[in-house]
């Protein structure tokens, strides 16, 4: 009898060895990855792909056993995070609260948000409200982490504890550290967002596709994060074989941008085009028209400008600097103050960004035209050449 239960406790019932436990491990731990980015960001955050019921649950009931997170709390916080970007309500800025702070301590940053009331009901609406949701999964959300910690044991005996314990940091070191912490403070950029979210690496396959953080944030309803050629979104390739099983439908994607020929004047479908791709807009603007100035000023000036215009003030001049606390902002205004060409610029880039956000089609179009018409006859080469290919922006059809 006590050999037996030795056994048991040093093998379980599987007696597997270091491969077989290494693989159950990878498997459950990736599973949950993307039980987080399919059901509980893709779907039920941005509503981008709905899943057949069957499959819904169990991506449901597996976030409730290997996480313990509560669907409605989880939406809640994204949402909000979207919401408030960089700014001193989001719940998670390592642009506001700094970078170790978010990545050591994302965990504890989500459940603080989770618990405002208040954002739950303002944020969380749509998710959802069944039986099994009300009695099981939100009032018992340590439930499923300790019974997942039991099957752990029953299988593999004490290392169980070992392979739980890593199941329970995966998703705060991954997702609540690398993607919300890295992912707004080091890595590429597609578009310049209002906001720092980066890519982290053109191939997202180990985080589930959210390594693309940066196209997520461009484009937050769309259920595919691979925006570029280059990019691979393991996430997106998961949904499109669901899908072709009839177990998955995707709601939206981010649309494609097509630059037409021989467009004097711009028109609607112009405008349209701006609005649906108003990062790619502004990313344009930053490649063709503030970076050659940049080029030009430090040219002109003799020197190195890199060395005025820290990374965090040459960002800010891409996508408006609105994270920017009251230093930065001083310290940017200083700088572009002494360069009348490049206070030009910036001076375009503010009435572009304000216009692309104005809510009646008459008045946005009237000012995109009159603002093309000014960009071309303004004398400066770059930005003439810019209006020119903004004015021939359409939407390329499906």
């Amino acid at each position: 009898m006590i050999n037996t239960l030795l056994d048991f406790g040093m093998h379980g019932l599987t007696h597997f060895g270091w491969l077989g436990i290494a693989l159950y491990a990878l498997i459950t731990t990736q599973l949950t990855i993307f039980a987080v980015t399919l059901y509980l960001h893709r779907s039920q955050a941005h509503r981008g792909v709905d899943f057949h019921p069957l499959i819904a649950h169990v991506l449901r009931f597996w976030n409730w056993l290997s996480t313990g997170m509560v669907t409605k709390e989880w939406v809640a916080v994204h949402r909000k995070h979207h919401a408030h970007c960089e700014t001193e309500d989001d719940p998670h800025s390592p642009q506001v609260l700094g970078i170790r702070k978010v990545f050591f301590e994302g965990a504890e940053l989500y459940r603080e948000a989770a618990a405002n009331e208040a954002d739950l009901e303002k944020y969380g609406r749509g998710t959802p409200e069944d039986w099994i949701e009300r009695h099981v999964y939100t009032p018992h959300p340590y439930l499923g982490v300790s019974l997942l910690m039991v099957v752990n044991i029953a299988l593999f005996g004490v290392i169980g504890v070992a392979i739980w314990a890593l199941q329970m940091v995966w998703i705060p070191f991954w997702a609540a550290g690398v993607v919300n912490g890295i992912g707004h403070w080091w890595g590429y950029r597609n578009f310049e967002t209002s906001d720092t979210a980066t890519n982290l690496i053109p191939w997202a396959f180990w985080c589930g596709g959210e390594e693309l953080h940066n196209n997520h944030h461009a484009f937050p309803s769309s259920a595919r994060f691979a925006l570029r050629r280059f990019e691979f979104d393991i996430g997106w390739a998961v949904i499109c074989g669901l899908q072709k099983v009839g177990l998955a439908k995707v709601l939206r994607v981010a649309p494609s941008l097509n630059v037409r020929p021989n467009v004097n004047l711009p028109d609607a479908e112009t405008l349209k085009a701006v609005l649906t791709h108003r990062f790619q807009a502004m990313t344009d603007y930053y490649k063709l028209v503030i970076k050659p100035t940049l080029r030009e000023e430090a040219a002109s000036a003799g020197q190195n400008l890199r060395k005025k215009l820290p990374r965090r003030l040459r960002r800010a001049l891409a996508d408006g600097g609105r994270w920017l606390d009251r230093d930065g902002h001083q310290q940017l205004a200083d700088v572009i103050e002494k360069r009348p060409r490049l206070q030009t610029v910036v001076a375009y880039r503010a009435r572009l960004a304000a216009l692309i956000e104005q809510r009646k089609p008459e008045s946005a179009l009237a000012s995109l035209q009159e603002w093309i018409h000014e960009a071309e006859s303004s004398g400066n080469r770059m930005l003439a050449a810019y209006a020119a290919r903004l004015k021939r922006y359409a939407v390329a059809r499906a």
